[in-house]
């Protein structure tokens, strides 16, 4: 039947068959697009705890290293000193650490810092700006060692420039007429 030539009840119906065809492909894509969003944000919280777990991992191996370079240099101290002592107390403190790192998920690490700071809050505050004192004194140390390898191995000059930074063409050109770029 051409719709031109339908009735009026009979055009009704069929715009009512349509939203109601229109209102069923709209949920379905929504809640299609509602499944892809809860998958992409399992897959991002997977993503962010495998990468914490990794970064938990290699802090731990970090302080452990530390502490076996701190145990090598207690044992070049003398034997029974203050000193070799409070190394080795440092020591077992940095293995304790190192070793609760492994054993526990990020969850309670955190959980565990949180409840120290609420403890001590002092304790907390120092510890964090030595923290920051001391990053900053890493990154400044590795950045000079950078510069000082730079001067060290130069970069190459980039291709079309020149030592002074002129174009090679703007070199030849003024050497060519003999006058100065």
């Amino acid at each position: 039947m051409d719709s031109s030539k339908a009735s009026p009840v009979e055009q009704s119906q069929t715009a009512a068959v349509e939203d109601e065809d229109l209102k069923a492909r709209t949920q379905q894509a929504a809640a299609e697009a509602k499944a892809a969003a809860r998958q992409a944000a399992r897959r991002a919280k997977h993503e962010t705890k495998a990468r914490a777990e990794q970064a938990k991992d290699d802090a731990a191996a970090e302080v452990s290293s530390i502490a076996s370079a701190l145990r090598s240099a207690s044992g070049e101290l003398r034997s029974g000193s203050a000193t070799e002592r409070s190394f080795a107390q440092i020591v077992d403190s940095l293995a304790d650490a190192s070793e609760s790192l492994r054993e526990k998920d990020f969850g309670e690490i955190a959980s565990d810092i949180s409840g120290y700071a609420r403890r001590h809050p002092a304790a907390f505050l120092g510890g964090a700006a030595l923290l920051g004192f001391a990053a900053a004194r890493f990154a400044k140390a590795s950045d000079s060692k950078a510069s000082e390898s730079e001067q060290a191995f130069p970069q190459p000059d980039l291709p079309g420039a020149g030592a002074s930074g002129q174009s090679v063409t703007s070199q030849y050109s003024a050497t060519s007429t003999g006058g100065s770029a």
